[in-house]
């Protein structure tokens, strides 16, 4: 097996005394694990920074075996962990997309959207233009993954107006009047996922607390719980930021 392709740096983990287990997504052979030979060092540690592109170069003998990589940076993004905020966006993204996606299955439109995050953090810091995006790559995650959400009608009704509220348990949209008497039990739909824009801070709150339930219910059962308390630092830095 051999790989060479751009790829996206998403986890790594100590391996020995000086290697490093890497997992990068690339745009057309998925989530790639690998083998960094002194992936600790001084020299490749600023390189095997989270969010930071790379173009990878993976060789193994077979396909079941890990493969054995090295890398040449061609974008760092390691000056951005010098601030609270985006740090926790890049640190979310990353655990959330290496957590989630099966290894070596194709994932281009998700490997573009990345990137588009990525690229859209280190443009605006301060994330009021990469907060709702980011709601939006939460939502494609789950899709692409077979967990998508029916925000398009009310599932009570079939109407495509005045959507107010997602069921819980069914992912599905209900609008203001049907949810009226269950309100309490349902999560609330921010407007700017039907309706486009970007939405004010107390929607991307909403959009957030939306995505999260079902990206734990459905996507990190069972996962590492380090993923969710990345997510649970973003939250609690973004509230800080709007307050």
């Amino acid at each position: 097996m051999h790989i060479r392709a751009e790829s996206l740096i998403l986890a790594v983990r100590a391996h020995g005394e000086h290697g490093a287990v890497v997992r990068a997504l690339t745009a057309d052979h998925g989530l790639q694990p690998g083998y960094v030979r002194g992936g600790r060092s001084t020299r490749l540690r600023p390189v095997l920074q989270p969010g930071n592109l790379v173009v990878g170069d993976w060789r193994a003998r077979t396909d079941s075996q890990l493969a054995a990589l090295t890398v040449e940076l061609v974008h760092s993004r390691a000056p951005l962990f010098e601030r609270p905020l985006p740090a926790a966006a890049i640190d979310w993204v990353a655990a959330l997309t290496a957590a989630a996606l099966p290894e070596a299955q194709p994932y281009p439109t998700v490997y573009a959207t990345l990137s588009a995050i990525l690229d859209a953090v280190e443009a605006a810091p301060a994330a009021r233009d990469w907060a709702a995006a980011l709601v939006r790559y939460e939502l494609l995650l789950l899709a692409e993954l077979g967990f998508g959400l029916d925000l398009g009608k009310c599932a009570a009704t079939g109407v495509t107006d005045d959507l107010a509220w997602v069921s819980p348990n069914s992912g599905a949209a209900v609008s203001a009047a049907a949810g009226e008497a269950y309100r309490d039990r349902l999560l609330r739909l921010p407007k700017f996922l039907h309706e486009g824009g970007v939405g004010d801070w107390p929607q991307i709150l909403d959009g957030l607390r939306l995505t999260g339930h079902f990206i734990a219910r459905d996507l990190l059962t069972g996962r590492p719980a380090d993923a969710l308390a990345a997510r649970v630092r973003l939250v609690d830095r973004l509230n800080r930021a709007v307050a």
